[in-house]
């Protein structure tokens, strides 16, 4: 065993170490499902940005989008980022504080499935099995994504088996996201945000002024690809460099598409019913909005000078090219010669951080799913708050070990993985929760109706492909949820209870 290897996985034995120290530290702080879930609605404004933007951007950010730049996606990755930097923003500016109030207004709802259940006053928990269904479906694709990164940046540092990675990941994730529930959660997110954002602006500085400036980095990554193009490098780089290059109207309408998904992702909105008050969204819209700008600059610049970097900047024979499933780890290729070995462990644990902080997050808002809207508000009606917490617990465990079983493929792509899971709860979950907030008019039939027409649309469209299917699935399901949940409220019978209460939410302040 080397020194670096020695100091690698000290570096990675501390941070693995100090979140499970949050998870502990936080277990004694969970008196109750609400604490457990919402951390009591004590949240303040920083941690709740940097929780909410790290959970959101997961592995793919670190992972994901670089690996699609380091194979020529420039066009690709911008429009994305793009759409996600305009989503963000928006479902800050526009759900945030409505979401926190209407859910207090609303039965002081701790959960989407209870929240929607509640605002169409929906007594036969059709709208809460619906829900709960379709968040346990997406939430296993997604959290899956998490594991295969974990386990491919054990296998890219330390050699390890993909395996035996994975094993490592699922057992430090489901550590802290057990015993410490949304405080724990929130906590660690906030650090892992932290990282995530200091390891991309140093690292691209670094990365910029090794090639000689901005204008001979650029120059340089445009001579590799024309390189690639040609057939220098390999008929996969050639491939993969020519296809990028016709980049047309309908693949931009689907990076820009991400930007919808914002406003279902349970695991991103539920920081806003956890913010201790409507008055603080701004503060922590302004620090979220600028991470996420700097954090995809990062992604972009690591991602594109990543073949250059890694060349040494010898384009006659590169001294390493990632390919076969590889080219997701160009930022911690790119970390582990950039930095000494024990610094270098450290920003690699950005990745993780990444990988984690999304998995936490969507483990706990399945769990909540099951154990509250179900558990709870249809088995054992008269359950106690420990059994709540109990079955949470459990849940999270089966979920786990569902997602463990769709990522044991070493060849599974993070970026494919997260695709699918955000077009489904963007589809799914989006367009209601835009209605739930500002259409009075809207009914539980037509909830029932947008959320089984998205959802299904979303998983027919992701198995076709060829033609008009070759639009990312979100924008049909999101139309497809949006008129149906309109049309079909027009159509039936409106509440007088449900109107009276949605007046006096907008009446009410925070």
């Amino acid at each position: 065993m080397t020194s670096q290897l020695v100091a690698k996985i000290i570096a990675f034995v501390l941070y693995l170490g100090f979140m499970i120290y949050i998870g502990l530290r936080n277990a004694k702080k969970n008196n109750s499902p609400k604490d457990f879930f919402l951390g009591g609605r004590k949240v303040g404004p920083f941690v709740t940005a940097l929780s909410a933007e790290a959970s959101d951007s997961s592995a793919w950010l670190l992972m994901g989008l670089p690996g699609l730049c380091y194979l020529g996606g420039i066009k690709e990755t911008f429009w994305t980022a793009l759409g996600l930097i305009v989503g963000t923003y928006l479902n800050w500016l526009f759900v945030a504080r409505p979401l926190r109030k209407c859910t207090v207004s609303f039965g002081d709802s701790i959960t989407i499935p209870e929240f929607f259940s509640n605002r169409f006053k929906d007594k036969s928990h059709v709208i809460s099995i619906i829900s709960v269904i379709f968040i346990v479906f997406f939430f296993t694709i997604y959290t899956a994504s998490g594991f295969v990164a974990c386990a491919k940046l054990f296998r890219s540092v330390f050699g390890l088996n993909y395996y035996v990675g994975l094993i490592i990941g699922l057992i430090v994730i489901l550590s802290y996201t057990i015993l410490g529930g949304y405080t724990a959660v929130c906590t660690t997110d906030f650090v892992q945000g932290t990282l995530i954002f200091v390891a991309f602006v140093i690292s691209s500085v670094i990365a910029v002024v090794a090639l000689g400036g901005a204008g001979n980095a650029m120059a340089a990554v445009s001579d590799f690809s024309q390189r690639a193009i040609s057939g220098q490098f390999g008929e996969e780089m050639m491939a993969k460099f020519s296809a990028n290059q016709s980049y047309g109207a309908m693949s931009i309408i689907s990076a820009l598409a991400w930007g919808l998904g914002y406003f279902g992702m349970p695991h991103i909105i539920i920081r806003f019913m956890g913010i201790r008050s409507g008055e603080e969204v701004k503060t922590a819209r302004r620090i979220g909005t600028v991470w996420m700008v700097i954090s995809y600059i990062g992604t972009f610049i690591i991602g594109t000078l990543g073949t250059v970097y890694l060349a040494g900047g010898d384009l006659s024979n590169p001294a390493m090219l990632l390919t076969g499933g590889f080219e997701e780890t160009v930022f911690s290729e790119t970390m582990l010669k950039m930095y000494p070995a024990f610094i270098a462990g450290l920003f690699l644990c950005a990745i993780l951080a990444a990988s984690m902080s999304t998995a936490d997050s969507q483990l706990l808002s399945a769990s909540s799913a099951i154990s509250l809207d179900i558990y709870k508000s249809m088995i054992n009606k008269d359950a106690d708050e420990k059994k709540v917490l109990n079955v949470s617990r459990i849940t999270v465990l089966i979920i786990a070990a569902v997602a463990f079983c769709l990522s044991l493929n070493p060849n599974s792509s993070i970026f494919g993985l997260v695709s699918y899971a955000w077009a489904g709860f963007g589809s799914t979950f989006g367009p209601l929760v835009l209605l739930s907030l500002f259409w009075r008019n809207a009914t539980k039939q037509g909830a029932i109706a947008g959320l089984i027409g998205g959802g299904v649309t979303v998983v027919l469209w992701h198995n076709l492909s060829g033609g008009i299917f070759n639009l990312y699935e979100i924008v049909p399901g999101f139309v497809v949820c949006l008129v149906l949940a309109v049309i079909v409220s027009l159509c039936t019978k409106k509440d007088p209870e449900v109107l009276a209460e949605f007046d006096s939410y907008k009446k009410s302040n925070d």
